[in-house]
């Protein structure tokens, strides 16, 4: 495999794992979430240093979602839609709209269910089997009502997600595969690439076993924020877990977000200019099935990655997402 330098949901594991595992605020869809000390008033990327942020819970309940009209695009903006392109989603106000008016052709919730979003327009739903606790019959049911594909386990390299070993995660695995699925890979946080990494020890099991896996699903976040070299970046990672198993790969979750030193976002026009960069690079990719930016939200007033903003605006990386692909 290729060896990557240093990025976020690359070859390497980054430092700060245990500050991640206590302020990472992502919750095992199909349970209640719980909540955490942050004072953030939404759904948010976690600040915290770690390799991949994701839906966060906090102190207070979320305002109401306000059913807003479906959002309208400046004048001149045709919104695309790839059959590619996808995006997180968690529960925010006007989810639905934006999620109606983004031109993604499919979405997750970390869930076996859409958890409450109806889909008002395109947009596709992909089930997830988020850790151990998701493989109860019930949620295993729930996931084969919704639709042909399922996504495995979240980040089970991190204590902070799914937090399970090889040896668990492959005897878990024939309870996800019985279900008929076209099936996905546990996505890992970082070094999917990695000779002996969490992934390549799984996949390994997986064939030694005569398990099935029909793709590989990994995760990719960048700290560095020039737009031709993190595109790049995320090319080679791709290829590398591509060339190692073979196998068709989707990227489940992916943005410029630094976690060397706690975190860092870059500007608005950064992040804008390196997802319509990078969405151009991935529709060139004949084995790249399918990627999800992270994600749909954007918390007012507050630096992330988010796309849409609870007033029913678009960020600048959400206007950049709308016409992807």
């Amino acid at each position: 495999a290729v060896a990557t330098p240093f990025l976020l949901g690359g070859g390497e594991e980054p430092a700060g794992e245990s500050v991640r595992a206590a302020t990472a605020p992502r919750f095992a869809p199909d349970t209640p979430v719980p909540s955490t000390t942050s004072p953030s008033p939404s759904p948010s990327p976690s600040h915290s240093a770690k390799p991949s942020p994701s839906p966060r819970a906090t102190t207070k309940k979320s305002p109401a979602p306000v059913r807003q009209a479906a959002p309208s695009r400046a004048p001149g903006t045709a919104v695309v839609a790839s059959a590619r392109k996808g995006v997180g989603v968690w529960d925010a106000p006007g989810d639905e709209q934006g999620l109606a008016a983004s031109g993604a052709r499919w979405y997750y919730t970390w869930s076996a269910s859409p958890r409450g979003i109806v889909d008002s327009g395109a947009p596709g739903f992909v089930p997830m089997i988020w850790g151990e606790k998701n493989t109860d019959d019930a949620t295993l049911a729930t996931a084969r009502a919704n639709g042909p594909y399922l996504l495995g386990f979240n980040e089970p390299d991190m204590g902070g997600q799914a937090n399970l070993s090889v040896e668990r995660a492959l005897d878990l695995w024939p309870k996800l595969m019985a279900h008929g699925k076209v099936l996905g890979s546990p996505a890992v946080a970082y070094g999917g690439d990695t000779p002996g990494g969490w992934l390549d020890r799984f996949m390994t099991g997986a064939r030694e076993r005569g398990y099935r896996v029909d793709f590989v699903a990994v995760h990719w976040y960048g700290g560095d924020f020039r737009t031709e070299a993190a595109v790049q970046q995320l090319r080679t990672y791709l290829e590398a877990v591509h060339r190692r198993y073979g196998k068709p790969v989707w990227l489940t979750e992916f943005a410029l977000t630094d976690f060397s030193q706690g975190v860092r976002f870059p500007a608005p026009a950064e992040q804008a200019a390196f997802l319509s960069s990078a969405t151009r690079m991935l529709d060139t990719l004949p084995w790249l099935q399918r990627y999800a930016w992270f994600g749909l939200p954007s918390a007012a007033g507050e630096a992330n990655t988010g796309l849409y903003r609870p007033d029913g605006s678009w960020t600048e990386a959400g206007q950049a997402f709308r016409t992807a692909g």
